[in-house]
């Protein structure tokens, strides 16, 4: 009798291990289908409130009206000239390193457990394409503009290529990171001016560049997270027959590509 009451709670015992077994790959499973096939809508401030764009455009603006409002052109003189006889030996590369800063943060406190906004391949996504959109921007005007540098180097002045990454990881984190604490916006953002102050002390920039660069960096954060809900949902959709087919990018053998799946 004994022998047999054992193989019934072995049996009983298998059976919960195996249920339990199974909900957990299962919960694991739609976590992951989760993260991979949804689109979240990370921008509901923004689709609420365009007013938010306003004020990386008025920077922008700024910098624009430098090529064609002479007060706005010498009062980069005037910044330069202060800045020539209060620091006239300085130089550093620190902003080299400062820009990198609230990009690291972002990826360094999910790795310590703080979540943020986004998945890893989404916020990652969500970074290359504002990175996509300021590289197109400030290339072209680089070239069109063709403003001499403070120090004569050359004449891609404007605009400030530095202070627009710096100032997209600045906005990046504070995406990702403000619901959390608005001390991340704040040190983010205090990353972001610093890099654009020590562009202007080693004469690499006009204040005007930097000032447009500033804009360049927030606005191009900020379009690609109001566009990019739209092209995740293209890429990872169902079809008419109901199968879904996913695009998502690849890194294999130090070469990038993508993958196509579809459910058959």
């Amino acid at each position: 009798m004994k022998n047999v009451i054992l193989a019934i709670l072995c049996i009983i015992t298998l059976s919960v291990s195996a249920q339990v077994t199974d909900t957990a790959k299962k919960k694991l499973g739609d976590t992951i289908k989760k993260d991979l096939l949804t689109a979240p809508d990370t921008v509901k401030k923004l689709h609420s409130n365009p007013l938010s764009l306003i004020p990386p455009a008025a920077l922008i603006g700024y910098g624009a009206l430098s090529f064609s409002v002479h007060p706005i052109r010498n009062f980069d003189y005037y910044i330069h000239g202060r800045i020539e006889r209060s620091a006239p030996t300085f130089s550093s590369k620190a902003e080299s390193y400062f820009l990198f800063g609230p990009i690291a943060m972002v990826y360094g406190l999910n790795l310590v457990g703080v979540s943020g906004k986004n998945t890893f391949i989404d916020r990652t996504a969500l970074l290359g394409l504002s990175g996509g959109i300021l590289g197109v921007a400030e290339l072209g005007l680089k070239h069109a503009t063709h403003r001499l540098r403070p120090n004569g180097v050359d004449y891609y002045s404007f605009p400030s290529g530095h202070t627009g990454a710096a100032f997209l990881g600045a906005e990046f984190l504070a995406q990702e990171y403000s619901e959390k604490s608005p001390v991340y916006t704040v040190i983010g953002y205090t990353f972001a001016v610093t890099t654009g102050i020590f562009r202007m002390y080693n004469r690499d920039h006009w204040f005007s560049d930097v000032v447009a660069g500033a804009g360049f960096g927030i606005l191009s954060t900020k379009a690609a997270y109001l566009v990019y809900p739209y092209i995740r949902n293209a890429l990872t959709h169902r079809d008419k027959d109901g199968r879904k087919t996913m695009v998502m990018p690849t890194y294999q053998d130090g070469k990038p590509g993508l993958s196509f799946a579809m459910q058959l």
